[in-house]
Formats: structure tokens, sequence, C-alpha cells
């Protein structure tokens, strides 16, 4: 038997207030793409609160393991009690999931059968107290996945030179106003610090011309997503990991990637387009359907991309990216 919270950060001094319903998206997909079978193992890169993989444990006990990693101790924490049942089969490690190669490695495992990828922002932490990730109440100007990360959102907002403020809200954001948002803020904060995302939000709200105002966003959605793609490393991570987790799957073994916007979806396409270790195995993303974005709404900009990994381990000789 696994002792899960050898595997779990220490959470004692900080507990969330409530646990929010997560649905997991294109569950059904999902579990297809990993083709899970009887003694197998999977890693979950991005387990959260452990809805896909207590799923797929569930359909499926005859996996031999899952190994689920996660930034975020508080969403670890839920997953621990959700994945409870299964506990002899799971091990779940606070930890970015750039790092599978190495955790590989220290337990002697080898390579695996599948990695599946989340790359969503979860209705837990958008709704958890504190966390800084939504501009819908007035929290404090945060966005750390890992609560130990250095800088937050308000050390950006506050101490980045304009023209870098203009480069992350046009590179990470998409930003069109970007000039416009980045000087606003630089007014503000020589009056005083922008610490919370109502008034950061408020900010760009007025920054941007009203009659150029987005019709199904929030003005400030290009640069809260922004902010925390930069505070995150989101791009860096994701970017490093297309680059080693190809390495750390069996052959024929499935990667599943679910990413959320264009920047991330690119990425991942044009790394298992261009990568002589794996085959894509989806010619176009896999979007929701429309009843389970009806049911789930923050699906809705999902897009589901699977790859499988050559036979031969060195077929192809080098790999591009």
């Amino acid at each position: 038997m696994i002792n899960m919270s050898a595997w779990l950060p220490d959470l004692s001094s900080e507990k969330q207030e409530a646990t929010i319903e997560h649905k997991p998206v294109m569950l059904e997909e999902v579990i297809k793409g990993l083709n899970p079978g009887p003694g197998k193992v999977y890693i979950d890169g991005t387990v959260g609160l452990g809805g896909h993989s207590a799923a797929l444990l569930r359909c499926f006990p005859q996996i031999k393991l899952l190994i689920g990693c996660d930034l975020d101790p508080y969403a670890l924490e839920q997953a621990a009690s959700k994945l409870a049942p299964f506990q002899k089969k799971v091990r779940l490690i606070h930890t970015n999931y750039i790092e599978i190669p190495h955790i590989l490695e220290k337990e002697s495992i080898g390579p695996v059968d599948g990695i599946l990828l989340d790359l969503g922002l979860s209705s837990f932490q958008l709704e958890s107290p504190s966390r800084g990730f939504s501009f819908r109440r007035d929290e404090p100007l945060d966005m750390r996945m890992n609560p130990n990360t250095k800088v937050s959102a308000a050390d950006m907002v506050n101490n980045l030179p304009v023209a870098q403020l203009i480069e992350l809200l046009k590179n990470y954001g998409q930003e069109r106003w970007a000039s416009r948002i980045a000087y606003a803020i630089d007014r503000e904060r020589k009056k005083r610090p922008i610490l919370s995302t109502k008034e950061l939000a408020d900010l760009v709200f007025k920054a941007i011309p009203r009659k150029r105002h987005p019709r199904r966003i929030h003005p400030a959605t290009k640069t809260f997503q922004a902010l925390r793609i930069a505070v995150n490393k989101e791009l860096d991570n994701l970017s490093e990991a297309l680059r080693t987790l190809p390495d750390c799957l069996k052959p024929s073994g499935k990667l599943v990637i679910i990413s959320f916007h264009s920047l991330e979806d690119r990425l991942v396409k044009h790394a298992i387009r261009n990568d002589s270790r794996l085959t894509p195995l989806t010619k176009k993303p896999i979007t929701p359907s429309t009843i389970e974005i009806d049911q789930n709404p923050r699906a809705r900009s999902a897009k589901l991309r699977i790859a499988e990994r050559v036979e031969d381990a060195n077929e192809g000789g080098t790999h591009e990216h």
C-alpha cells in the first residue's frame, strides 16, 4: 500500500474554504485516446482535482499504476481525496509536469503507456478564494498555481517596465490594446500599487475604448490570461514538455493534450507534426460536443490532440522542434 501522504505537501497551515464541483473536459475522448489496458502505467501530468484519473481507474481497474502531478497543492489535496479508493495504484506528486522524466528516473519506472496534460484552469482555481485568477470578484492579484512561486501577477503589474508589459500582453494575451493598457497601468502604479483583481480589471475596462470592447468576453480577459501565462511560465513549460515527454513513452504509448487557447494549441500541433518520435492520431483537434458545452460552458474552447510514440525508438533519427 502506497503512503500517499509521503507524496503530498503539508497543507495543514492553509485549507481551501470550499470544494468546487469539477467536470473533467472531454472525459470519454481522453480515456479512449489513452487506450487503457491491464498492467499499463499512466501519468496525469496536470491531475488537478483528479477527475480524469478517477474515471480512468474506475473504468479500467486493472491498470498497474497512475502517477498524478500538479503544481497546485490545494488541488492536489482534493485529488488525494477523490483518488483515495484507488490509492494502491496511485502516486500523487506536488511538482511541475516538466519534471516527469526525472520522476520516472528517480522511481526506476521507465517509459509509460500514456501521458495526459490538461492545460486548462480548473473551476476550483477560478472559484477558490484569494487565488486571484478571476476578475469576477475582488481578490489579491496573485495568479500563482504554486503558492511557492516567487513572482505574482501583482509583482509583474507593478514592477515590469512598460515595454515589457506591452510585449507580455501582446505575446501571451494577443491583446491589440496592449500599449494603451500598459500605459494606463503605469500611470496608476505611479500613484499607488495595483494589488487587487478588481483594480486591474477596472483599469483595463477603462483603457480600452468603449466602442471597441469585445462582445463575448470581459475586456480584461486577455490581460488576465497573459499575466497568468507569464506568472506560471505556461508556454515555456509546455515547450519543454513537448521536447522531453516523447522519450517517456513506450512504443505505441499515447500523448494526450487538451489546450484552451490558440497559443497552446499551435505549440502542440507543430510539435507533434514535426517530431519524428511521434505519429499524430488526430489530424484536426477534437472539440467538445454541443451537449458537453451546454453542461460545462468552460469546455467550449478546449482542443484535444493525440499522438502515438513510434514503434522503433531510433526510427527517424533526430527530432525537430
